[in-house]
């Protein structure tokens, strides 16, 4: 059998002859062919004669067999030989494949490595020009058009909170020069990651702020371009303080933050991109790229935020033509729903969609407001009697501020309530238009700033308030000090000046006692005649809706208005002083008590309940004295007990009255009771409304109150009473 050969190539050889043999050569082939021939026999020598035909056969044989083996041989050794070196040829190809292909992986790793170093030379070196270029406009170009006079208006909002993107570059490239490493080096990257990621924090907090106030930068630049003089001006102090940069606008320098920030994703990016993902940096370095990533999304969703906020939060004085132009019928679809929507939470055909925690932070958000436009009422009446310079600037100005920043919040609250209205419209349906989608999202963004921004704003502005409040003790702490001395300055001239301490006190607290009683007994004087129940005269127009809250709710829920009332809130009343009102509920929906659910004859609406009083109706009269006419005798006079106490009364110069007929019994703190018989004093002979039916009277004990002027009759002149007690005309 022949070897199994290996497949040839495609390309023919031309194999070289074989070398003729010499006799050796062929000597040592026939003894091989004879072996060869011998092994195909049985081995067996029979006799000699057999041997001898067998040796015989062998020499017929060997010239055919041998030259026949050596075309065999021949052949088998050339292709043997060929198959040598096409196994040499194969290898020499692979390990030169094998080298160009090592050669080429190192090629690659060395381009990668020099395009990562570039990569970050990029980013340092721009983040220098960056830097370089934020302070130019900040310092130089800034306070160049400050000198202009006069200086541009609203120039410092422009620059507003440039001053954090730059003190955060200025942070980057300081951790980076601490190390004292070239970008280069192979620790250079690991040192970039952390730095980034150290600071990451800090680079979004000062660039969302500044992103969000950029539509303002451009507006106030669009200012200055419609004023070509003023124009003119700032475009050459930029030309002049930058030439080598080409800018011809103050937008040139303001952008660059609002374009780097998003650079950093692509720069870190592109480092990644040419990292070994062996490196030992590159699990860091993908965190990086990562983590830009995500502050860009969340800075874009911020001033995303902001937007929302800032259109509806304005405060838009519009006139009568600007209100016919806007209504239309979208408009109209628009309030209808809401309506519907209020009148179904209302009526409780529908559960109102309820979130607990705006609830409170709404409440906590009125409360504040409530206090601090109290606050500053009062910082303003208290001004108005002392001219304080140190308090209008360190109270008055603040709280004045505050007060305009409640605005915003607001109208954003108010807003978020016709938005919820809409979102509830629409909020069972599976499949949302173009415009639903837009109202479920509006909504969705406002609801999500004020949970996020409004417990900022509440902590911020009770701070402020409180601040306040210490401002003020302290101020008024002051003076007081002030009065101290200027008292003492007085004290001097004062005819007790000269007593001893303790005696000078005594004298004055005894003088302060005094005056303070007479006060008091002033005061209860003025209330008892103040508060009288005489009843104020009703319009023919008040009677009617009195008359009809009396019928529907009774006259015990009767309240009326002390002074002007304003609505600030949804569903607050417009009252006006003297209006009657029936008190439905005495809190709102949310439990609070200062605000009151009141109907004033046909519409219902809250009312705060410190500007209302329970209307007191007028009584009827007592039945009418069985005794009209005078009466010549006294027989039923009766004796009172009298306090030894109590000083006698002065001898009245008022004529003198007995009650006849009835014992009249108080029914109020502004009437006094007497009993048949019983002498009084004749104080007025009318009531608080100029009525004669009612009485002021004085006891003989002293006390003082209205009675019935039909139960009184006239004392004859000059008639003697008993106790001493004398009456003169």
């Amino acid at each position: 059998m022949e070897v199994p050969r290996r497949p040839q190539p495609s390309f023919t050889q031309v194999l070289p002859k074989p070398a003729p043999l010499g006799a050796a050569e062929q000597v040592a082939m026939k003894d091989s062919m004879k072996k060869r021939l011998l092994q195909k026999g049985d081995g067996t020598i029979k006799n000699q004669a057999g041997e001898e035909k067998l040796e015989s056969g062998v020499t017929i044989l060997e010239e055919a067999e041998v030259a026949k083996a050596a075309q065999r041989i021949l052949r088998d050794s050339s292709q043997d030989s060929f198959a040598e070196e096409s196994l040499l040829s194969e290898d020499r190809l692979e390990e030169e494949a094998g080298r160009k292909a090592a050669e080429e992986e190192a090629a690659a790793k060395e381009r990668a490595a020099q395009r990562q170093q570039l990569a970050i030379e990029e980013l340092v070196t721009s983040e220098r020009s960056y830097l370089r270029l934020l302070q130019l406009s900040t310092v130089t170009i800034r306070g160049n058009l400050q000198q202009l006079q006069p200086p541009p208006a609203q120039l410092d909002s422009m620059f507003l909170y440039i001053e954090e993107v730059i003190d955060v570059s200025s942070r980057l490239l300081s951790l980076l020069d601490q190390k004292q490493l070239q970008p280069g080096d192979p620790h250079f990257l690991k040192t970039l990651c952390d730095s980034f990621l150290s600071l990451s924090s800090d680079i979004e907090a000062a660039y969302k702020e500044y992103l969000a106030h950029y539509n303002h930068v451009t507006e106030v630049e669009n200012s200055y371009k419609q004023k070509e003089a003023l124009w003119n001006e700032i475009v050459g102090v930029i030309k002049a303080a930058a030439p080598d940069v080409n800018a011809t606008s103050l937008s040139f320098f303001l952008v660059m933050p609002v374009q780097r920030i998003a650079r950093y994703p692509l720069l870190l990016q592109t480092i990644q991109k040419h990292t070994d993902p062996t490196h030992p940096a590159y699990a860091l370095l993908e965190e990086t790229a990562h983590t830009s990533i995500a502050m860009n999304c969340r800075i874009n969703e911020y001033k995303r935020f902001r937007e929302v906020a800032d259109k509806y939060k304005k405060t838009e004085t519009l006139t009568i033509k600007d209100k016919i132009i806007r209504f239309n019928t979208h408009s109209i679809a628009k309030k209808t729903a809401r309506l519907s929507q209020q009148i179904k939470h209302e009526a409780g055909l529908k559960p109102k969609l309820v979130d607990e925690e705006f609830d409170a932070l709404e409440g906590f958000f009125y409360v504040l407001e409530d206090g601090i436009l109290e606050l500053l009422e009062d910082v303003e009446t208290y001004l108005q009697h002392l001219q304080e310079k140190r308090m209008r600037t360190l109270i008055h100005k603040p709280l004045c501020a505050l007060r305009d920043l409640l605005v915003g919040p607001r109208n954003l609250i108010r807003k978020r309530l016709d938005k919820l209205l809409d979102y509830e419209v629409i909020e069972g349906k599976s499949n949302l238009s173009y415009e639903e989608q837009a109202v479920a999202n509006t909504y969705r963004t406002i609801n999500t700033l004020l949970l996020k921004e409004l417990p900022q704003f509440n902590g911020l502005a009770l701070q402020i308030m409180w601040s306040t409040l210490g401002t003020f003790s302290c101020l008024h702490r002051d003076l007081a000090s002030d009065m101290e001395q200027l008292f003492h300055s007085f004290a001097q001239q004062l005819p007790h000046s000269g007593l001893p301490p303790g005696a000078f006190w005594e004298w004055a607290e005894s003088a302060v006692l005094e005056g303070a009683k007479r006060l008091q007994t002033l005061c209860h004087t003025v209330e008892e005649r103040l508060n009288a129940p005489a009843v104020q005269p009703l319009s023919p127009s008040s009677q009617r809706r009195l008359k009809q809250l009396t019928e529907k709710h009774g006259s015990g829920k009767i309240f009326q208005v002390m002074g002007m009332v304003v609505g600030s809130r949804e569903l607050d009343l417009n009252l006006t002083k003297g209006e009657l009102v029936a008190v439905i509920s005495e809190a709102d929906t949310r439990g609070d008590k200062r605000r009151w659910l009141v109907d004033a004859g046909g519409k219902r609406g809250y009312a705060p309940a410190s500007k209302l009083i329970r209307y007191h109706q007028p009584t009827d009269d007592p039945p009418p004295s069985p005794h009209p006419t005078l009466i010549e005798g006294v027989s039923t006079v009766r004796r009172h007990s009298h306090n030894p106490e109590t000083h006698a009364p002065p001898v009245m110069s008022q004529p003198c009255f007995q009650v006849m007929g009835y014992d009249f019994t108080a029914r109020s703190k502004h009437e006094v009771s007497v009993r048949v018989g019983e002498l009084v004093r004749i104080l007025e002979r009318h009531d608080k409304r100029g009525k004669p039916e009612w009485t002021l009277v004085e006891t003989r004990g002293g006390q003082r109150g209205y009675v019935p002027s039909n139960y009184l009759a006239f004392l004859p002149m000059g008639m003697g009473l008993p106790g001493g007690y004398n009456c003169f005309f």
